[in-house]
Parts: C-alpha cells; sequence; structure tokens
C-alpha cells in the first residue's frame, strides 16, 4: 500500500449506506470467482466494469456446514462479477491453516486480500507479508477491534460489542430474567464479544455455555441438557442461525419455556421468527460485507478509495428481524442474499 495511516484519532464509526444494487441470484456459490461468479450474478442491474482484470482473493473462517458464509460469497461474487474480478475463495476455521490459505494468496501475486480476523494473532504476520508485498488486505466479518492494529485498510462488518449490548436491552424490554448465551467456536474473538455486549447490558443473570459447532447433534444434546437442568431460564441466546434452529428444538422437546433470540440469518431462520419459534434476530447483512469487501478493493486500485477514510469500519449492522419486519426480509433471504 502507498499511503501510512495515523491511528491517532477515534472518531463516530460510519455507517454503511450505499447498498449493493439490486440483485437476482441463482444457483450455489462457485469454489473461486471469474466465469462462474459472474453467471451466478446474472441479471445485475448494474453495468459491469470495463478495468482490466484483478485477482482478489477472500479467506475466511468459515467451518463446513455454517450456511452464513454462502451469503457472504454471494455479495462478493456479485461484486466481483460487475467489477471484472477473478474471485478466489478459501476457508478453514484453524487460524493458522487461515494463515497459510492468506500466504497462498500472496504467492499467486493477487491484486487484493480480503480476510476475516476471528483470531487475529495469527494473522498478524502474514498480514505483514502482504502488505510488503504491496497487496492491500481489508478485513470484514470478524476483526473489528483489531483492523487497524494489523494494519488493514478498511473494514466492513459490525461491532460485535455493540451489536451484543443492543441484544441485552432487547431481553430486558422483554422482561427476561436469566438467558444462557451459546458459543460455538471457542477463542473467536468476535463471538466472545457478543456474549460480552450481552452480558453488559442485560440486567438479569447471564451464563456462557460453549459447545461444539462443528457438531450439530453435541450443539443439540448440551443445549438439551442446559434447558433441563436450568428449568428457569428464560432465553436462549445463540450466535449464528443453525444453532438457533437446532435451540429452537431442544425447546420444543424439553417442554421448556424458554425462548430462543439469535445473531444473523438464513432462509430457514426467518421462517422460524414468522411461525413463532425464534423470537427474533440480529442481522449484521452479511451479503453487504462481502460485496463492500470485494468493491473497495476494486476502488482502490482503479481510484484510490477508502472507504472509512481509512480510519473508521464501515458498519453493517447490527439491526433486528422480529415480526414486525420479517415479511420483507424473507424474499431476499430466500434467494440467499440476507
Amino acid at each position: 500500500m502507498d499511503r501510512s495511516y495515523s491511528r491517532s484519532r477515534r472518531l463516530a464509526p460510519v455507517v454503511a449506506v450505499a447498498a449493493a444494487a439490486a440483485l437476482t441470484l441463482a444457483g450455489c456459490s462457485s469454489s473461486s470467482g471469474g466465469k462462474e461468479a459472474e453467471e451466478s450474478a446474472q441479471g445485475a442491474s448494474a453495468g459491469k466494469a470495463d478495468t482490466p482484470r484483478m485477482k482478489v482473493a477472500l479467506v475466511t473462517h468459515q467451518a463446513a456446514g455454517d450456511t452464513f458464509w454462502d451469503i457472504v460469497r454471494k455479495g462478493a461474487e456479485a461484486a466481483a462479477a460487475k467489477d471484472n474480478v477473478e474471485l478466489i475463495y478459501s476457508a478453514d476455521p484453524n487460524a493458522g491453516t487461515q494463515a497459510n490459505l492468506v500466504q497462498n494468496a500472496i504467492d499467486q501475486k493477487v491484486d487484493g486480500i480480503a480476510i476475516t480476523l476471528a483470531k487475529p494473532d495469527a494473522l498478524k504476520d502474514v498480514v505483514a507479508k502482504a502488505k510488503k508485498a504491496n497487496i492491500p488486505v481489508v478485513g470484514l466479518n470478524s476483526g473489528v477491534s483489531e483492523w487497524q492494529k494489523l494494519g488493514l485498510m478498511e473494514f466492513f462488518g459490525q461491532d460485535e460489542t455493540v451489536a451484543g449490548e443492543a441484544l441485552g436491552k432487547r431481553l430486558n424490554e422483554a422482561g427476561a430474567k436469566k438467558a444462557v448465551c451459546v458459543i460455538q467456536e471457542q477463542g473467536n474473538i468476535g463471538l466472545t464479544q457478543r456474549c460480552d455486549g450481552v452480558k453488559k447490558t442485560f440486567e438479569g443473570t447471564t451464563e456462557t455455555l460453549n459447545v461444539n459447532g462443528t457438531d450439530m447433534p453435541s450443539v443439540k444434546s448440551t443445549i438439551t441438557a442446559k434447558l433441563k437442568q436450568e428449568g428457569d431460564l428464560d432465553y436462549v441466546v445463540t450466535l449464528g442461525a443453525p444453532f438457533a434452529l437446532t435451540a429452537a428444538q431442544s425447546v420444543e422437546e424439553t417442554g421448556s419455556k424458554a425462548k430462543v433470540a439469535t445473531f444473523d440469518l438464513n432462509k430457514q431462520l426467518t421462517g422460524a421468527i414468522n411461525e413463532g419459534s425464534i423470537e427474533f434476530a440480529v442481522d449484521q447483512q452479511p451479503y453487504l460485507q462481502g460485496y463492500l469487501a470485494i468493491d473497495s478493493l476494486w476502488l482502490y486500485k482503479n481510484n484510490g478509495n477508502y472507504m472509512g477514510g481509512g480510519e473508521q469500519p464501515v458498519l453493517t449492522g447490527p439491526a433486528f428481524v422480529d415480526k414486525t419486519n420479517v415479511e420483507t426480509i424473507d424474499k431476499y433471504a430466500a434467494k440467499g442474499t440476507r
């Protein structure tokens, strides 16, 4: 990168107000961008860039079966198709392996890298290598409190602590007195910040429950056991849509009076909100995160732009989805873009 950032100022966070153009997407996410990504974004109302072809890597901490990342990828693929970008997607929940994937992108001499910082310490050295190679790096989704320390150019996501605090206040409004916050990946800084945020504002008692997010039957049995043990739980708070749906099954099977609230959406979860088995969700707009991360690298390459001025994150959430607005969101969730 050819710019030195000043980190001394702390201004109010920048809120993303420019959404992606309306898109009609079909099919599943491809393992890489290029032609397949362009095909998946057919129907985009925006024109396509005639700028020179770029190669951009998107490297996340996605675990197998986590549908959240399908939405991130669709947003990234839509931006790649519009911007004449070859998108290379790779992921691993193991931080060391994720760092190796970033190194692979550096070795391929990509024009830009977008990464998640669920475990930022493990990525510090490889990010420094990318910068040394003059490859711009932006962050998305995880790492809002760490991206500047690692020297990333921009960040797109929600402040997880703020999101947790908002959910805690929502529990107060519901009259809850006792809640459990379910963490599906120990050591993930963003998930920890969510639960810590809930604890900060929730006036009742909150307990953290760690589960193995890669083993859904184990998740279900752990939540079920907790519901049987704690008969006075008012809320089970999960940190991802698949875990919320599993928690709802546990609530039904145990006959518990606990309600389920969660972070993040998918098309099954919006249906569950509409039916009443899930009370509400905190939406961070993952499609927008993927879209803006790739689009920002194109803008930097072709117009020298810095979203947030290189000083502040571009926030994509939090926003609540409940019965009052779920019908509006549901049509987009059905397409896999919310």
